[in-house]
């Protein structure tokens, strides 16, 4: 049985070996890779809430009955998960966008600094939203 690593080749369709592309399995999980896939998750989900802006603005233009009840759905509960979930997804999407925004400017791209930022966009989303929830109720501006 021999030591040797096995072929990391491929046959490419012109004949040429071509080495493979790292897999997963190669790469060690990382908070940054984290980050790059919850950003693109925001993107889709942010989708979603410009979707349900626009059935809030259709039901605006169908008069007050239809509005009064978009009224009540965002204030029951499942409205105002989906209020918090929306706005988790808001703050992530701001976090991740500001992380880019430094990256562009080609600082923050120091091990230690991208995984500080990538940190913050991770983990500040739900204690942001949660406190961002908390003013609301404390101040009356939602209830249950």
């Amino acid at each position: 049985m021999s030591n040797a690593p096995p072929d990391r080749t491929v046959i490419q369709p012109n004949g040429r070996p071509r080495p493979l592309s790292p897999h997963l399995q190669t790469w060690r999980w990382h908070i940054t890779m984290t980050a790059s896939i919850l950003f693109r998750f925001t993107i889709g989900a942010i989708s979603v809430g410009a979707l349900i802006g626009v059935a809030w603005l259709a039901a605006v233009a169908f008069g007050p009955e239809a509005y009064a009840t978009s009224l009540a759905l965002a204030g029951s509960p499942f409205g105002l998960f989906i209020g918090f979930g929306l706005t988790v997804v808001l703050f992530s999407l701001l976090l991740n966008g500001g992380r880019h925004l430094i990256n562009d400017t080609g600082r923050g791209l120091t091990l230690r600094s991208a995984d500080l930022l990538s940190s913050i966009a991770v983990y500040a989303p739900v204690p942001l939203a949660a406190a961002f929830f908390a003013l609301l109720f404390l101040s009356g501006r939602i209830s249950l």
